[in-house]
């Protein structure tokens, strides 16, 4: 399982490494390290233990996209982001790139004028209640 998620991380991170602007990439081997923008909202996304260790999926892509460009996936300042201030930090250089939950739309790709190498994570909405209910769709719980 471990191997699988490396080499998914290491594939993610070669479509991210190829995507960085040739401005954005040298900064990078100038500065070593990558800023990489990350939010802390979402458990198992990022976030940092009690002894100030980040981990988590969007942590995973932000060091895979350090080891494929720096050669050491330890070379990531994180960067902590909300939903108002992520596009800010990404378009003021602040950080290097953004490893957190954005939807790719239309008006983003257009007006933003970022480069969406891809998506990593897929999410849905869903209702669990007990199979006793006899439940079998969402409509059944108006008033719930």
């Amino acid at each position: 399982m471990k191997k699988s998620f490396i080499l998914g991380a290491l594939t993610v991170a070669t479509l991210a490494a190829g995507a960085v602007s040739a401005g954005t990439m040298d900064d990078v081997k100038a500065r070593g390290k990558l800023n990489c923008g990350v939010t802390t909202g979402l458990v198992g996304f990022a976030a940092p233990d009690a002894n100030g260790v980040w981990d988590g999926f969007d942590v995973s892509v932000c060091r895979a996209v350090a080891a494929a460009v720096l050669g050491d996936p330890t070379a990531v300042e994180f960067v902590t982001t909300t939903g108002q201030t992520r596009f800010t930090a990404l378009a003021s250089g602040e950080i290097d790139m953004l490893a957190r939950n954005t939807t790719w739309t239309f008006s983003r790709d257009v007006d933003l004028k970022f480069e969406f190498v891809g998506v990593n994570y897929y999410d849905g909405q869903g209702f669990m209640v007990p199979k006793s209910l006899g439940v079998a769709s969402a409509k059944e719980l108006d008033g719930a």
